[in-house]
């Protein structure tokens, strides 16, 4: 698989199949990642990598304080902007609507999309998850670095036909993952993932979010 291929069929996918995925696997996914660009070659991600019993566990845990808190606690950083304008506000809108279109489930049943919300949780049923997290003291310019290592992750988890779905809902357990994983206080719990074979029966996984045509965001200049 070609980078242009895994670029073009990289997605979140939201229901996966039990086969397992092995350590080998997850940990050189995880070594050819560290490629990634990161300025003055400072590298700040750091990743736990959660594979059968393990992931079960972390999965049990927030089931149980999901009894009293059902919806965790606040991250510790903006998930969104707090007063997110267009056309931001619309394609996030928009794109929960069509997901939730995949299981005919309409607007007004609640429970329904709390429910299934609620499989984040469960990393979407794979069979191993990761969580990332960044020392406290790094900046925009860092946090960067992470996202580009976790594109990594993503595509090169392609090339072994396997699929992703990066998950910033596991921020709101970050008390849970802490201690579970013994993280220390300096690191900001930044997001989980979901790693495993993609369930292609499952209408949630039809769903393709749109993109912007190049005219919306792209500049060219070639005189002076």
């Amino acid at each position: 698989m070609n980078v242009s291929e895994a670029i073009a069929t990289r997605k979140t996918v939201r229901a996966f199949k039990p086969d397992p995925v092995s350590r080998e696997t997850i940990e050189e996914i995880i070594r050819l990642a560290a490629r990634a660009p990161s300025g003055g070659n400072v590298q700040p991600w750091k990743v736990y990598a959660l594979i059968g019993p393990a992931r079960d566990e972390l999965v049990r845990r927030v089931a149980e304080t999901r009894k009293t808190s059902p919806m965790g606690t606040a991250p510790e950083y903006h998930i969104y902007p707090p007063d997110l304008t267009e056309p931001y506000r619309t394609r996030r809108f928009r794109v929960g609507e069509q997901m939730y279109a995949t299981m005919n489930i309409p607007r007004e049943d609640k429970m329904s999309r709390l429910k299934f919300f609620s499989r984040n949780w469960e990393f979407f049923g794979a069979p191993a998850g990761l969580i990332f997290t960044i020392d406290r003291q790094m900046q925009q310019g860092q946090w960067a670095d992470l996202g580009m290592f976790m594109q990594n992750i993503m595509l090169l988890a392609r090339e072994h036909r396997l699929h992703t779905a990066p998950q910033e809902a596991w921020s709101l357990f970050h008390p849970q993952v802490r201690e579970y994983l013994s993280v220390p206080e300096n690191e900001m719990i930044f997001c989980g993932m979901a790693i495993g074979t993609a369930d292609e029966a499952a209408p949630v996984n039809g769903l393709e979010s749109e993109r912007a045509p190049p005219a919306e965001y792209l500049t060219v200049r070639e005189t002076a």
